[in-house]
């Protein structure tokens, strides 16, 4: 089926004014430093949210090849050790590399169940032996394009010893037939700026993949969607150690670690700070909601972050390196 046919299929599946859609939040564990295995339950769970009539499916951050909560990956001040540099390398291995064959196994899983898939990544850089990595979003369309990414600007606490940070040019926000869809990762969403530039390009449905399980992080993404009045659709693993590999040469870090290395706390939110789906904690599963995308006029004549509430006359706002086009 060429990319015409498909999307015109997908199209089809919506209502005359694209005014609702069904979405679906994935929370679920990946297989740690396991591209192959990760790539694999990706397909699967977007199949099963698919099945139910999903039109666009959400994973959390670091999905693939994980979130390596709890791993120093052997670095204290002033060094190094042999051990935590080959859980690195390894690390390295399994992160996504685009372009490339990781990428176009992603497209083949949007295009074949016709959604729009959104998934957090660990990505490296095509062409290169080593080198840094990033935090990411991908976003690919029903047609199995990739339409867009975000980078992570500001990895937090000891992420940055394993990533890199994104600049302007990522502030992705991307069209779809029910609305701009957009977002930031985890704790980026703490950044009043970062919020504010996907705001000022008139997001609608607002991603927040996360790796935060706190009851604190509920507060957090209610804001976002009183401050922004889109849709948010926050995502979290639920991880336990048996989806670690048993193999790592710094497994002994893990040993005072609590069995649930990660409890979830994914939901779905409204434009006016409602939950219509979760929280959900303290096991895997998937969360589905039918969005009404015609409240966020209705709540934006109450509040518009960037129209009458953002008084231009006072304030001034501007995205460095926003050119659209990736800096390295």
């Amino acid at each position: 089926m060429d990319k015409i046919t498909n999307f015109t299929r997908f199209k089809k599946t919506l209502n005359a004014k694209n005014t609702r859609v069904k979405v679906a939040v994935i929370q679920d564990a990946a297989k740690l430093m396991d591209k192959k295995a990760c790539l694999q339950k990706v397909a699967e769970l977007t199949k099963q949210a698919a099945e139910k009539g999903a039109k666009l499916v959400l994973f959390p951050e670091a999905f693939i090849p994980g979130y390596p909560r709890g791993l120093t990956f052997g670095t204290k001040i002033g060094s190094r050790s042999e051990e935590g540099k080959k859980d690195f390398a390894r690390y390295w291995e399994n992160a996504i590399e685009l372009p490339g064959t990781d990428g176009d196994a992603l497209e083949k899983i949007a295009k074949k169940n016709v959604v729009y898939l959104i998934i957090g990544v660990i990505e490296r850089k095509a062409g290169f032996r080593g080198g840094t990595l990033y935090c990411t979003i991908l976003y690919y369309s029903p047609t199995g394009e990739l339409l867009g990414k975000h980078r992570k600007l500001k990895p937090t606490g000891s992420e940055r010893l394993i990533w890199g940070e994104g600049d302007g040019s990522t502030l992705t926000v991307v069209e779809t037939p029910f609305g701009k869809l957009g977002g930031l990762i985890c704790w980026e969403n703490y950044m009043p700026l970062a919020r504010m530039a996907i705001y000022s390009r008139g997001v609608d449905i607002y991603v927040a993949p996360t790796a935060d399980a706190r009851e604190s992080w509920q507060a957090t993404i209610r804001h976002i969607a009183l401050e922004g009045r889109c849709f948010v659709l926050s995502c979290n693993q639920f991880v336990t150690k048996k989806d670690y590999p048993k193999d790592l040469a710094c497994s002994q870090e893990l040993a005072k670690e609590s069995e649930v290395l990660c409890r979830g706390g994914s939901a779905i939110i409204d434009p006016n700070g409602n939950y219509l789906a979760g929280p959900l904690f303290d096991k895997a599963g998937i969360l589905f909601a039918e969005l009404d995308i015609s409240l966020i006029a209705k709540s934006r004549y109450d509040f518009d972050v960037v129209g009458h509430y953002a008084r231009w006359d006072v304030f001034e706002f501007k995205i460095k390196n926003n050119s659209g086009k990736e800096r390295f």
